[in-house]
């Protein structure tokens, strides 16, 4: 892997695929890695497109190596099969690839069908990286997020603010049992996947108001990311913007 795509302090990537388009921008933060990645994949015979957030664990070369692996075999495998069989594929890849144990991530992927008309999306997560559909009127948060303080919230318990980063699913931990699974239509508006430095820093209203405005993918890909880190952070942010149709 090229440093440079690691190190460097913005990263924007365009994703175009069989008629549908999502505007990644993606910024280092105060860390010394940026270790988020994003891909994308159309696969001609199921006609349905993958989309995929990831976000190294670490702030080190391993970490920003095996999200960009894990991101690129589930978008290649989530396309064909869905996303727990693309989830699954990129566990195998990292313990193939890397058997040191430093080389993990989490990610979020949404599989489109080929017809946006009527159709459903498809949504998978380990870990804390999102995914949000504007529909038009309605923000929804599609994802939950896998950490011990939403589960500690899910048991009644107020928990301390460091719980909110600490993950229980990872793309070479979890079973299939854990992986998160979703749906969402995808007739009108826009999907959001994201890493925690976005969605963390920001209120679903601010959100809202991103996504529900004129701006085009990338223009609101580019106001996400700024906006957290001008509320103060410090981690790498990475937002995916998928206009529906």
């Amino acid at each position: 892997m090229d440093p440079a795509l690691t190190t460097a302090t913005t990263r924007r990537e365009q994703i175009r695929l069989t008629g549908i388009t999502g505007q990644s921008v993606s910024r280092r933060g105060a860390r010394s890695i940026n270790a988020d990645a994003v891909a994308g994949h159309a696969d001609p015979a199921t006609g349905r497109t993958a989309f995929v957030v990831a976000d190294g664990i670490g702030d080190h070369l391993l970490a920003a190596r095996a999200a960009r692996t894990a991101a690129a075999v589930v978008a290649r495998e989530g396309a064909v099969h869905g996303p727990q069989s693309g989830i699954l594929a990129a566990q195998r890849e990292l313990l193939r690839e890397f058997p040191q144990p430093g080389a993990d991530a989490v990610l979020v992927v949404a599989v489109l069908p080929g017809d946006r008309s009527d159709g459903v999306c498809e949504v998978g997560w380990v870990g804390d990286c999102r995914a949000y559909r504007w529909n038009g009127r309605v923000l929804h948060q599609i994802t939950t997020d896998h950490t011990v303080a939403e589960y500690l919230r899910n048991k009644g318990i107020d928990p301390a603010e460091r719980m909110n980063h600490m993950v229980y699913t990872t793309v070479r931990t979890a079973t299939a049992a854990d992986f998160g699974h979703g749906f969402t239509g995808t007739s009108t508006g826009r999907l959001l996947l994201s890493t925690d430095g976005v969605h963390k820093r920001l209120s679903i209203a601010e959100i809202k108001e991103i996504l529900a405005s004129d701006r085009t993918p990338d223009q609101a890909a580019e106001a996400l990311v700024n906006k957290a880190l001008q509320s103060g952070g410090t981690d790498n942010t990475t937002a995916l913007v998928v206009d529906c149709r």
